[in-house]
């Protein structure tokens, strides 16, 4: 289907924590800055009214203090309501009445993923599927099997160009920022390749646990959670060869490319940590093995990356709340000075929250007579986030049909490959204590290519939750 702006919204979902801690919001900013003036149709099974409904939105509304009121007016009076089950077919009969004359919606599945194969298909049944598009949330499936699986069924209904799988850290800007700053700037790409880079890490750090989400979370894991989706696509922006061409796929092409390059990851590769007192949770089954930590090593198969390391941790209940990227050069074949100098004394370092920064690791000489020198960092830019929030760029650029930041079906396919192998307890699950860096063999893994690169909260900077 051709860019047509869509003329509707439908979220399925609409009742539930996702609409209201982040959907509502991204509704209001796309009013004040898209003027967004078309039917917005909550569906969900809760026998609410659309009184019900609207006073709910305004609750979510009421914590955006810096909207406008008639921003927030015109929002709510966007709204419309569906209550049904989803497997009642009366359900999508009454949304194609609400639609109205509406014909190019755009349907957000913010619902289990077990439910989304039934939505779509009650979506098409009733019709409201011709000339519409689907914005599912991730997780997509639970492994490479289901994920095939799900994407059969949603493509029976839907093209593959109208269907927009969400990962939410795709529409944040830092992690656009990363994209921008490798291919604008032409004194990066001659050492961008495994000539002069020794190894790469990549550290998303949280400093609180799983309280709010603990159901969720026990069936997940930080695997499913993070690295399959957001990590992996991070690892792929910072080692992604240059778009070509102004096609609208250039960047996804490139990006599956490299996704498909990457050599899956081996158990003797991967570090499962669990935090003391994560058993102890309501909700958290007393024997869980899931993990609360993953460390894991992986490898490109090209002739840029051919041999390079590269490094990805995430955990809860760490020291900080932080993600950053650490890229680390060779250092020169011969110390010209005869100084033993740290391996990691070289590097480009780029964090994407809870600020924004880019710095660059140098060697600068100290004062006095000797040549001796100490590591210090250059820092390129450093600011606020404060940005769009990712859930307004999503919807709008699904609603205008641009694909650009979501998973495309051979990506989503390609990051279930790498990491299927070391899914749920195929690697034993280290205890480590919270507020700690997690298990020591985490340290073993990365061996002489680390240390790891211990992200820092700088003083002042606030750090917001999940």
């Amino acid at each position: 289907m051709s860019r047509v702006r869509s003329d509707a919204i439908v979220i399925f979902g609409a009742t539930g924590d996702l609409a209201h801690k982040q959907i509502f919001s991204s509704l209001l900013g796309l009013v004040s800055d898209e003027n967004l003036d078309i039917p917005v149709i909550g569906v969900a099974n809760s026998g609410w009214t659309l009184e019900q409904f609207r006073t709910w939105a305004e609750t979510s509304l009421a914590q955006c203090g810096h909207a406008d009121a008639r921003s927030r007016d015109k929002l709510i009076s966007l709204l419309r309501y569906v209550d049904g089950d989803y497997v009642d077919s009366a359900t999508f009969r009454k949304l194609r009445s609400e639609l109205g004359s509406a014909s190019h919606p755009l349907h957000y599945l913010a619902i289990p993923p077990s439910m989304f194969g039934v939505v779509a298909e009650g979506v098409a049944k009733s019709s409201t599927a011709r000339n519409a598009r689907l914005m599912v949330e991730k997780p997509f499936g639970r492994d490479r099997t289901s994920s095939k699986k799900l994407n059969e069924v949603l493509r029976m209904n839907f093209p593959e160009e109208n269907l927009f799988r969400i990962d939410h850290f795709l529409g944040k800007e830092p992690v656009q920022n990363l994209l921008y700053t490798r291919f604008a700037n032409p004194m990066f790409e001659p050492i961008w390749n495994r000539q002069h880079v020794r190894s790469i890490q990549i550290t998303m750090a949280e400093n609180f646990g799983v309280e709010n989400r603990a159901k969720f979370y026990d069936a997940t894991g930080a695997n499913r959670d993070v690295l399959q989706n957001h990590l992996l696509q991070v690892m792929a922006h910072i080692t992604m060869d240059p778009p070509t061409g102004e096609e609208t796929e250039a960047i996804r092409d490139q990006k599956a490319s490299l996704l498909k390059a990457v050599r899956p990851i081996e158990p003797a590769d991967v570090v499962r940590g669990q935090y003391r007192g994560y058993r102890d949770i309501d909700g958290i089954s007393p024997i869980s093995t899931v993990e609360t930590f993953i460390a894991v090593r992986l490898f490109v198969e090209s002739w840029r990356w051919e041999g390079v390391p590269i490094y990805i941790r995430t955990g809860k209940n760490l020291p900080v709340t932080a993600t950053e990227v650490l890229v680390q050069f060779h250092r020169p074949p011969r110390e010209t000075f005869g100084e033993l100098v740290p391996n990691d004394s070289a590097h480009m370092r780029f964090r994407l929250s809870p600020n924004v920064a880019i710095g660059m690791g140098l060697r600068v000489k100290q004062g006095g007579e000797q040549m001796v020198g100490q590591d210090t960092e250059l820092m390129l830019t450093t600011k606020q986030a404060a940005f769009r929030p990712p859930y307004q760029r999503l919807l709008s650029d699904a609603m205008h049909g641009k694909g650009d930041l979501f998973g495309r079906e051979d990506i989503v396919d390609a990051q279930w490959r790498i990491v299927e192998k070391i899914l749920d307890n195929t690697t034993t699950l280290y205890a480590y204590k919270p507020g700690s860096w997690g298990p020591n063999e985490a340290i073993q893994l990365i061996g002489t290519d680390g240390p790891w690169y211990d992200p820092q909260v700088e003083q002042g900077t606030e750090v917001p939750g999940a």
